[in-house]
């Protein structure tokens, strides 16, 4: 009964020649009704969106008892949360800043960003685009050093187009992950510098043919952060400080920490090495900051008030869609990619609501996360002092917070209730599925996002 009368309220809004026209013959009547039953199951989800964009978001501080319960199940010495939504920030701590403190981290306690740094390479990228030093479409090989070969070939002797800055930056250039481990007491993130890559790449031969196919790489993020300072002619620490760092006001955000930074670095169960300098990896993970200077990088990347300047939306509106790609691999640690953007990842589809643009890290002690939800202008960052085997249960468990504070899940269920406790009068106005990640892509095929500078750079 209900549903015929939703039908009836749907046929009095279609345009009265159309409707007439539809229900011409039995074939034409056929058409109608599969119309009709159409709009009849689209129209249930069209009221709970209206409910999600209309009823009151949860309090962000009402994530505590969640990330609280996150904390302790992944076993962390010490971790830091950094919600922003609109013109709104939540920062919480828990744990120690190493065993037996008694301290718990701060704002300003120091931080590796292991490979949530690609992000910022990925940054420097899109600038130099802008300014028309670089295309995406640019080969390697043009800002190699002089007398090195960028190599083109495969395992299998195939010869393909030339490895291009595009590739690099969405780890299909067809690389390994590493190329070598340091020996004895070699810090993190100190090994391989740029002669090593640049002595080793000549003689290596691709995984695949470049484009076709995603495997997560560190060296190629290197690769890529050595062209962007060939490209803009200065070292990538200078260029890093002077086109972020700076701009932005990251004042603990650094590759090169001074020994105060160093005494506020958080260390975990497991003492993971000095802090050092970490330029040779400022491409791909030795990128050290703080919770601080991690919400104004958030407010940068979803165009929030509170900083000087915002990123080109092409940053992270810029991917390669999934099935186009044979395969991928190393990349869906937070949820099955949709899309492999430039350093980002991309969970669901870009017309849904529920999309997360995602970066995961991890190493030296740590595990950290970045998640974006342009749907609702929030984002959340998440750093601990790991247990060895906590990342995917932190990303996925922050994955849903993020969809819980954006008004797009319904409570997560287990201590997201006790946070529920204190919003009532929040509607659960989706489906307990839809913040769930989609094992497979939708029907309707997936799209490169066209309408960006970035992309007609690249073309």
């Amino acid at each position: 009964m209900m549903l015929s009368s939703i039908a009836r309220q749907v046929c009095r809004k279609l345009p009265a020649p159309a409707f007439a026209t539809a229900l011409r013959g039995t074939r034409s009547r056929g058409i109608a009704v599969r119309l009709l039953a159409a709009l009849i199951l689209f129209l249930p989800l069209s009221v709970r969106r209206v409910q999600a964009e209309t009823a009151p978001l949860p309090q962000l501080q009402s994530a505590d008892p969640y990330v609280a319960d996150l904390f302790h199940r992944s076993r962390s010495t010490g971790m830091v949360v950094v919600v922003v939504r609109g013109n709104e920030t939540w920062m919480q701590s828990y744990g120690q800043t190493y065993p037996g403190s008694h301290q718990k981290p701060n704002a300003d306690s120091l931080i590796r960003l292991c490979s949530l740094t690609k992000i910022m390479t990925t940054d420097l990228l899109v600038k130099l685009v802008g300014d028309g030093r670089v295309s995406l479409s640019d080969p390697l090989q043009k800002f190699a050093p002089r007398n090195v070969t960028v190599p083109d070939r495969t395992v299998r002797g195939l010869s393909g187009r030339p490895i291009t800055l595009l590739d690099l930056a969405t780890h299909t250039a067809g690389l390994p992950r590493e190329i070598a481990y340091p020996t004895g007491d070699t810090g993190h993130f100190t090994f391989p510098d740029y002669d090593f890559r640049w002595q080793w790449f000549p003689g290596y031969r691709l995984r695949f043919l470049p484009g076709t196919a995603a495997h997560y790489s560190n060296i190629g993020f290197d690769l890529l952060a050595d062209a962007l300072s060939a490209a803009a002619a200065k070292p990538y620490p200078q260029l890093f400080a002077d086109r972020i760092a700076r701009p932005l006001g990251l004042r603990d955000t650094t590759l090169s920490p001074t020994p105060g930074e160093c005494a506020r670095l958080l260390i975990g169960s497991r003492n993971e090495g000095r802090c050092t300098d970490t330029t040779a990896a400022a491409g791909s993970g030795g990128m050290y900051s703080t919770a601080n200077d991690m919400t104004r990088w958030l407010k940068y990347l979803l165009n929030l008030p509170g900083v000087p300047v915002h990123q080109d939306p092409a940053a992270t509106a810029t991917y390669i869609p999934a099935s186009e790609l044979r395969w991928t691999q190393g990349v869906g640690r937070a949820g099955v990619p949709t899309g492999i953007g430039l350093g980002w990842v991309h969970i669901n589809q870009p017309d849904d609501p529920t999309t997360i643009i995602e970066k995961t890290g991890g190493g030296a002690g740590f595990t950290t996360y970045i998640a974006l939800n342009p749907e609702r202008h929030i984002g959340i960052f998440v750093a601990a002092t790991e247990e060895r085997h906590a990342g995917p249960e932190i990303f996925r468990g922050s994955n849903d917070l993020l969809m819980y504070l954006a008004g797009l899940s319904s409570v997560p269920g287990g201590s997201m209730e006790l946070a529920a406790e204190e919003n009532r009068s929040v509607a659960q106005v989706r489906d307990a599925a839809l913040h769930q990640h989609k094992n497979t892509p939708g029907p309707h095929p997936t799209r490169r996002i066209t309408q960006t500078s970035v992309i007609a750079a690249a073309q």
